[in-house]
């Protein structure tokens, strides 16, 4: 990979500062706040023509995670902290930085450090080559094989089926452009995939592949029922394939229904004596039947309770607290037509 240091000639030095935005989400994080803070402060500091801020959105933690944030922010007037009225989840969380962000690009990155704040260096020299999006692929992964295999067959299975072009083994570790940002505070989606969103507004992406780190400190925030859950987010957001996959098996199980019921009547009439009165097979049927209609109806709810929550205006998140930045209250779909600056 090329770094930045060897990129520095042709740099134009001369050119008038530009502001990048760091997004950090974070959930009782508060062993890895300070190390992500020096971390991402030593490397922005150290590429020429840029100032910065790191936006830290707490999404409602329950440790000291706060009060590390009040400490940094009291300390380096370049750190905003915005602490949500209560959990409003993942995606939530770094939707709302994206919209407060002032930056001509935004970075995202994980408070653990699993994402290397090194490549910022690469991913701001794509973006100045003309990205609007540049995304880090995850080429190695230091996790066990199985959770590795899983991970890299939904990446494929969402990309399948998705409305919405994904790139393949990319997380969250993405540097946003100001034209999208724009876009984002104009997105009216109450359970929002932020991944899905960016990659369906994005015109032109870029890559890096890195191998991501291992978590030396706290809990990771999403065991395997949250990756699940995301997962579905993923696909329930920007896929209606799961309902024609009800729709086709329903209409396939028919017409098995139909050919069976006329064999057996068929049978019944030329042997009347000998044909058996089928009632294991019958009640297994029935029960196949009902399995079906509850699975489809769990699919079909999904997506009902998605159009439900659509229709009440909600808002996007409830911020507490807010340091070093204009906010308060609750973020509405009104609020952002008319900007959050």
């Amino acid at each position: 990979m090329v770094s930045w240091a060897s990129m520095n000639d042709g740099i134009d030095h001369s050119m008038t500062k530009q502001l990048i935005s760091i997004i950090v989400p974070v959930f009782n994080e508060e062993a890895n706040i300070d190390r992500a803070y020096d971390a991402i402060v030593a490397e922005l500091e150290s590429l020429p023509g840029l100032s910065f801020e790191i936006i830290f959105t707490d999404n409602h933690s329950t440790d000291s995670t706060f009060s590390v944030l009040e400490r940094l922010a009291a300390r380096d007037t370049r750190v905003k902290v915005l602490r949500f009225a209560r959990n409003f989840g993942f995606n939530r969380s770094i939707l709302t930085g994206y919209r407060y962000a002032r930056g001509d690009a935004a970075i995202q990155i994980d408070c653990d450090l699993e994402d290397p704040p090194s490549l910022f260096g690469d991913f701001i020299r794509l973006w100045r080559d003309g990205h609007d999006v540049v995304v880090g692929i995850r080429a190695r992964r230091r996790e066990g094989w199985l959770m590795v295999l899983a991970r890299k067959s939904f990446y494929r299975f969402l990309d399948s089926i998705s409305d919405t072009p994904h790139q393949i083994d990319a997380g969250d570790f993405r540097l946003v452009d100001r034209s999208i940002l724009d876009q984002l505070k104009h997105i009216d989606d109450a359970q929002p995939y932020v991944r899905g969103l960016i990659s369906e507004l994005a015109r032109k992406q870029g890559s890096i592949a890195y191998t991501r780190n291992r978590r030396e400190f706290g809990e990771s925030k999403f065991p395997l029922r949250q990756l699940v859950k995301l997962g579905l987010e993923g696909v329930y957001a920007h896929s209606t394939v799961p309902l024609r996959i009800a729709t086709y098996i329903g209409l396939a199980i028919a017409l098995a229904t139909a050919l069976t019921t006329g064999i057996y009547v068929i049978g019944r009439l030329i042997w009347p004596e000998g044909w058996p009165a089928g009632f294991a097979t019958t009640t297994v049927l029935i029960l196949f039947g009902i399995s079906l209609n509850a699975l489809f109806l769990g699919i079909m709810g999904e997506y009902v309770a998605r159009i439900y929550q659509q229709v009440r205006h909600r808002p996007t998140v409830i911020v507490e607290k807010a340091l070093n930045i204009n906010a308060s209250g609750a973020v509405y779909k009104e609020e952002r037509r008319h900007g959050l600056q």
